[in-house]
This record gives structure tokens, sequence and C-alpha cells, in this order.
């Protein structure tokens, strides 16, 4: 397997490259096994926020670094579910198209929970923006609780997403075109 080297929050890592259709490929960051990167990366990407009340992620890979952050900061976290969950009350939910996933998702928030951010300062994290989708999916889950957004935080920006102003992230990360 074709692999793409990267240094990561000062650490060098080879991260697989991954067919996502006929024309394009991407570098997949898998965070669930990397303990040494998940804190490395949480530690910088927390000296580049600015100051908030609470984390939210939506649930995949990321759930590891907005566990981490919330650790580090002694700030709590919440996660978008994607999916309804029994124990969900009066649930809100968003739709969104992830550029890994193959169809259309919702992301899924207990309303108790989102009442946990009303008129607070909301960190958004995710592992890799790319197209934005993902993350201005969990942006209006959380505006529907009254959240200010502190910012939008990943550890790697995707193809044009490096160029944006909006976010915060540690490194850019190409696409491959086959």
């Amino acid at each position: 397997m074709e692999k793409y080297k990267i240094t990561i929050a000062g650490l060098n890592r080879e991260l697989p490259i991954c067919k996502i259709n006929d024309n394009l490929s991407i570098a997949a960051l898998i965070m669930f096994n990397d303990v040494e990167l998940t804190v490395a990366a949480s530690g910088e990407l927390l000296k580049k926020c600015p100051d908030f009340d609470i984390i939210l992620t939506p649930e995949a890979k990321s759930i590891p670094l907005a566990y981490e952050m919330a650790r580090q900061s002694g700030k709590p976290y919440l996660v978008a579910r994607k999916g309804k969950k029994l124990y969900m009350h009066d649930p809100f939910s968003v739709s969104v198209k992830s550029i890994t996933t193959d169809s259309k998702q919702q992301l899924w928030l207990d309303s108790n929970e989102g009442e946990l951010m009303r008129g607070k300062k909301v960190l958004i994290v995710d592992d890799v923006i790319s197209t934005g989708n993902s993350l201005n999916a969990v942006i209006e889950l959380a505006k529907q609780f009254g959240a200010e957004i502190a910012a939008s935080a990943c550890v790697l920006a995707e193809g044009d997403a490096a160029n944006r102003t909006d976010i915060i992230f540690l490194e850019p990360l190409p696409l491959f075109e086959n």
C-alpha cells in the first residue's frame, strides 16, 4: 500500500493512501490506536485555540482527539452521534455528507446535552477537515442550542481546506489525483 509521509506535532507518521473514487485518493489519518499522536496533537491544537467552554465533535475518528483535548484543558466535551440513541431525550439532528462516507448521514445530539452549550463558547474539533461538510453540520447543531462558536480546529486540513482562514489546523494534507 502506498503511504504519505507527514510530520504532525513533531511526530513522523506514514498515512495509508486510500482510493475514494476513480479520480481521487486521500491519505487516511487514523488516530484511534495512536495515543502518542493524539496526546501531542491535542497539546499543539490547544496552544493555537482561543478560550472556550466546551468541545463538540462529530462521532468518528475525532473522539480520541476531543477526549484528550478535554482532558488536557479540563473542559467538557460532547459527541454528535451518527445515530439516534434510545437514551436521547428530544434529540436534534442535522444532515451531513462527508468525503469519506458513501451516503448522507444524520448527526444527533440529545437536547439535555445540547443545553450544556447554550450561551457557551464551543470549540468544534475534528481530525481532518476537507470539504467542510461535517464541520458545517456540527456548527449548525451547536447553533440550534444558542452556542457561540469559539473556533473550529483539526489536526489536518485536507486539499483546499488548507487555504481556509476560519479553521485552526496543525498541518496541510494534499489530495491525490488518480
